[in-house]
């Protein structure tokens, strides 16, 4: 593919479009582009990661969204929990600049940080929630990175959620979730998408 969406600059005619779309019941509003992931509609994927997600049960502190797209894990959960920050990485300049845009349309640009990020490369704090629907064909080294190095960036209690499908890797990612942070579990089974959580517990495998 010539013109993938994990690349710092996306190299495809722009074709901007936008619609509606209703996640975690708020109807919010998205400008998409060509050369970012799943410009048509919120994927299902993400949607499934978003319903199974327990927003309740995690520590205090910001929430860091990785390979945040055009911005919908991030802008709606900004909608759900107003009290809290996120961080929105993306590696794509493109992506980056619509999830600006999306949060202003969306009435949340307070709560979000966009940071342009190779995975972690950019990101320098610690979270109480990391959302992950890794960008698979961008090779298994990057989905690696970005479960492995998820506990240096996380709090304690801190939970890592993963998305992923069966055929796309998801027995493999839980296993290194498993090596990774000692604890990894199945959350939820959706249309053959895996949704995986492992808790950072401050010490493991220190």
């Amino acid at each position: 593919m010539t013109d993938y969406y994990y690349t710092e600059e996306p190299t495809a005619a722009h074709d901007e479009h936008t619609f509606q779309f209703d996640l975690l019941g708020h109807p919010l509003t998205f400008t998409t582009d060509a050369g970012v992931f799943s410009k048509s509609t919120v994927d299902y994927g993400t949607r499934a990661m978003l319903e199974a997600f327990d927003r309740d049960e995690i520590p205090d502190g910001p929430i860091l969204d990785l390979g945040a797209g055009y911005g919908p894990v991030a802008i709606s959960l900004a909608k759900t929990l107003p009290d809290r920050q996120f961080v929105a990485a993306e590696i794509n300049h493109r992506a980056a600049g619509l999830i600006v845009r999306n949060a202003q349309a969306n009435q949340v640009a307070d709560q979000i940080e966009v940071v342009t990020s190779d995975c972690y490369e950019n990101v320098h704090d610690r979270f109480a929630a990391i959302l992950v629907n890794p960008p698979v064909r961008a090779g298994k080294d990057v989905v690696q990175t970005m479960i492995s190095e998820a506990k240096n960036h996380l709090l304690p209690e801190g939970t890592l959620t993963v998305v992923l499908q069966k055929k796309q890797g998801a027995p493999s990612a839980k296993k290194l979730m498993l090596e990774t942070f000692d604890n990894a579990q199945t959350i939820s089974k959706d249309k053959g998408y895996y949704i995986m959580e492992s808790v950072y517990v401050d010490g493991t495998n220190a």
